[in-house]
């Protein structure tokens, strides 16, 4: 059935700041009845919700705390306890070690820590960690970003979706993404660094990674400022063969 199909949803793809019409980092991955929050960024939360309800996501997946990918986990806490959503239990979240602080640092305004925990059952990501949700199999590795950064791997029913968060090209991502149906990967970057650490993708190393791994197809994903969609899918083009997409908002992608 249509339904049993792995798809990706694009909540919003815009990098550092939401633009009027398109969110920060965030996805919905979703097979059968399982529904993943994938990256949190901010405005991601209000586009969630044309699909699913917070209660009803299964677990949340975060690549990183950099703002833009994680700063809507912030309203999320409130929605989980103060507002009109009901939990049976905390919202599984998976995420780079210490998030559970760090959002307590952010919403605790008193000499009582906000309980965080009251509104996510927190997992702390590590290279190489497997988890399953619901018909999901999740696998994280650890990435090249100058922070604790994660890409992930999702398989389902024999489809697989991998999943960059922001990272400069590194051998885990490349092997994680080996023979995956799709990769989803940034191109945040017009050009490499001629002396800075790179950190993130430029759309040719997007297309370089994609070729490498073998992808099945490539969807091109948080594109720098300085950049249009269109040009990132020319320059990745012109170094993968496979059929490349840009991750527009509300656009959705069927796995496989």
């Amino acid at each position: 059935m249509a339904s049993d199909l792995l798809r990706l949803t694009v909540l919003g793809s815009a990098t550092p700041y939401a633009s009027v019409d398109n969110p920060c980092s965030g996805y919905l991955v979703s097979s059968g009845r399982t529904r993943l929050w994938m990256d949190a960024g901010s405005g991601t939360l209000a586009q969630l919700q044309r699909h699913v309800r917070l209660d009803e996501v299964d677990a949340i997946w975060i690549s990183h705390l950099h703002a833009d990918h994680s700063a809507d986990l912030l309203t999320a806490y409130y929605a989980a306890l103060y507002a009109d959503i009901r939990l049976a239990a905390p919202i599984p979240l998976y995420g780079p070690p210490g998030i559970a602080d760090r959002l307590a640092h952010f919403l605790t305004n008193s000499s009582t820590r906000s309980p965080v925990e009251s509104a996510f059952a927190v997992h702390e990501l590590e290279d190489g960690h497997r988890t399953r949700i619901g018909s999901l199999t999740l696998t994280s590795r650890a990435v090249a970003h100058g922070i604790p950064a994660f890409a992930v791997r999702i398989d389902a029913e024999g489809r697989s979706l991998v999943y960059s968060g922001d990272t400069a090209p590194c051998s885990n991502l490349t092997r994680l993404a080996e023979g995956c149906d799709a990769l989803l990967c940034e191109a945040e970057s017009a050009q490499a660094p001629a002396e800075a650490e790179q950190v993130h993708h430029t759309p040719e190393d997007t297309g370089d990674t994609a070729s490498a791994a073998r992808a099945g197809r490539l969807i091109v994903t948080h594109v720098g400022r300085f950049l249009t969609p269109q040009q990132a899918v020319a320059r990745a083009s012109a170094r993968f063969d496979g059929p490349v997409d840009y991750a527009a908002p509300g656009a959705t992608f069927s796995i496989g």
